[in-house]
Formats: C-alpha cells, sequence, structure tokens
C-alpha cells in the first residue's frame, strides 16, 4: 500500500476533532449532536457525546422532555436532562479510573459555563474546538483565567 501524500494526511488537531465528529453521531439528543475526545501524549484515553445519563431513556426517544419540546436554543437549559460530550467524557474517564490532568479535550462545539467549570477542575490543560457554541462568553473567560489554553479549529458559529 503506497503512502498517502502529506497534504492529505491530517494533522494531530484534525485527526482528533474529526474523531469527535464520529462521536457525535452516537448522540441520541434531539438538537445538536456535541462530543468530545480527551488525548494524553496523541493517545485517546476517553470519549462522550451529549445524551440521557446511563439508564433513562435517550433523549430521542423522549427521555428529555425539554429536548423534544420547542423551546427556544438556549433557555430553560435547567431543565435539560442530557448530559454534555465534555461532561461525559470526563466522567467516563473517572467512571474507568483514568486521569485526565494534563489532557487535551477536543471537542465539536466551544464548552459550556458547566462544562468549562468541570474542565478547569479536571486538570484538563488544553481545549481545541470546531465550532463557537452561541453562549459561551462566561465560559471562555473562566477557561483564559483559570490558565486552559483554548483553540479554535476551522472555527464557525
Amino acid at each position: 500500500m503506497a503512502d498517502l501524500p502529506s497534504s492529505v494526511r491530517p494533522g494531530w488537531d484534525e485527526y482528533f476533532l474529526n474523531i469527535a465528529e464520529v462521536v457525535a453521531s452516537r448522540s441520541n439528543c434531539l438538537r445538536r449532536h456535541v462530543a468530545a475526545v480527551i488525548v494524553k501524549d496523541r493517545r485517546i484515553i476517553s470519549t462522550g457525546y451529549n445524551g440521557t445519563p446511563r439508564g433513562i431513556k435517550n433523549c430521542c426517544d423522549g427521555g428529555c422532555p425539554r429536548c423534544a419540546s420547542d423551546v427556544p436554543s438556549g433557555q430553560n437549559l435547567g431543565e435539560c436532562v442530557c448530559s454534555h460530550g465534555e461532561e461525559n467524557a470526563i466522567v467516563q474517564a473517572a467512571y474507568h479510573g483514568i486521569s485526565v490532568r494534563g489532557g487535551t479535550l477536543y471537542t465539536t462545539f466551544s464548552p459550556c459555563l458547566l462544562c468549562a467549570k468541570m474542565i478547569i477542575n479536571a486538570g484538563i490543560s488544553e481545549v481545541v474546538y470546531r465550532a463557537r457554541y452561541s453562549i459561551d462568553e462566561t465560559s471562555m473567560r473562566l477557561l483564559k483565567e483559570a490558565g486552559v489554553v483554548v483553540r479554535a479549529l476551522g472555527e464557525s458559529s
């Protein structure tokens, strides 16, 4: 098998974000498919996608009344029972006893405030995202203040 030209081979950031996009395809949320991949030393240590907690009826099957409603984006977020991709990636690592400290979190959308606080407290040192979440101003400020490096790759709003 011939080697692909280097122009076709993705860099590490693009590689891990592409994997996050595939992980997002597992989401059962009715509103938005989001995922995160946590990497240390260029090795994936955890993944997570958004959806209802373990043992709860999937969002797409009526498990989250907010997601099934016509509530506008960004409103009544406290009523959503779904866990976010970043949250699930961090919790999945903890569930299996894997430290994420010093890792890089690749995510399909920039983190919300709750996820930003988890990222900071988990000791993740860098966040790389594909698209900007519309209500992330406070989360971006906190991540910066905490010294977490945040980079956009192929950013779109």
